[in-house]
C-alpha cells in the first residue's frame, strides 16, 4: 500500500530530499526576547553614558573654556584648585582685623553635580602692605567652627575652648595642631603677580584630632 493518505485522512508523508518542518516559534516568544534585549541595553548603556560624561566634564570645560567662555567661567578656579575669591587685596582691612569668607565652589556627590555651593568658609587677614593670611575656619581639635574674638582680639573655638592668635598659632594646648593655613596666589587678571589685587586660595580641608596636618 502507499504511505499517502487521501485528503480526508492523515497528513502525507514528506516529500523525499526534504526536512520536517520543525514547530513554529510563536511570536509572544519573539516579543518577549526584543524586550528583554532593549532592556538589557539600557541598563547597561545608561550607566555608562552617564559615567562617560561625568569624567569627559572637566575635559569638556576646558575645550569650552578654550572655545570663548565667559571671561567670569574662566577665572573663578583653575586646574590647580585655586579659586578666586570676590574680595580683593584693596577690601582686606589694614590693622589686621581678619574677615570671614565663604568659599564658594563645584561640589560632586555621586551622580549629581551642585555649580557654585558653599564649600566651606576661611578667615583672611593682612597687616600693612604684609601677605595675605588665609585659614581654614575649622578648628583642627574636632572640627567645630572657629570665631574672631574682637575683645580679646584671637580666634576662638566654643565648642572647646580651642583658641589661637590671630597668625593662627595655638595659645592653649586643647588644639592638637595651628589653624590651618591655605594656599595664596596674588594675581592680575588670572596671571601670578606679588602685587596683584585678586586673591586666590586653595581651599583644603584637613583631618582633624591629628598633631599632623593631613589633607581629607
Amino acid at each position: 500500500m502507499s504511505s499517502l493518505k487521501s485528503a480526508s485522512g492523515a497528513a502525507q508523508s514528506p516529500v523525499e530530499g526534504q526536512d520536517p518542518p520543525g514547530p513554529a516559534t510563536p511570536r509572544r516568544s519573539i516579543l518577549v526576547q526584543f524586550i528583554t534585549a532593549v532592556i538589557s541595553f539600557v541598563i547597561v548603556a545608561i550607566p555608562a553614558t552617564l559615567g562617560g560624561l561625568f569624567f569627559l566634564d572637566p575635559i569638556l570645560r576646558k575645550k569650552k573654556a578654550a572655545a570663548g567662555g565667559s571671561a567670569d567661567e574662566l577665572a573663578k578656579k583653575d586646574e590647580t584648585g585655586f579659586i578666586r575669591l570676590d574680595i580683593t587685596r584693596e577690601a582686606v582691612p589694614d590693622d589686621g582685623t581678619p574677615v570671614a569668607i565663604t568659599i564658594m565652589d563645584d561640589i560632586v556627590d555621586a551622580w549629581n553635580r551642585f555649580e557654585n555651593v558653599p564649600a566651606g568658609s576661611i578667615w583672611l587677614r593682612k597687616v600693612g602692605d604684609g601677605p595675605i593670611l588665609v585659614f581654614n575656619s575649622i578648628c583642627p581639635h574636632l572640627g567645630c567652627s572657629v570665631d574672631f574674638r574682637g575683645a580679646q582680639n584671637d580666634f576662638f573655638c566654643p565648642c572647646h575652648t580651642s583658641s589661637f592668635t590671630l597668625d593662627g598659632k595655638k595659645s592653649n594646648d586643647i588644639p592638637p595642631r595651628d589653624m590651618d593655613a591655605l594656599e595664596v596666589s596674588m594675581r592680575t587678571k588670572g596671571v601670578d603677580d606679588p602685587n596683584g589685587n585678586e586673591i586666590w586660595v586653595r581651599y583644603q580641608k584637613f583631618r582633624s584630632g591629628t598633631a599632623e596636618k593631613i589633607s581629607v
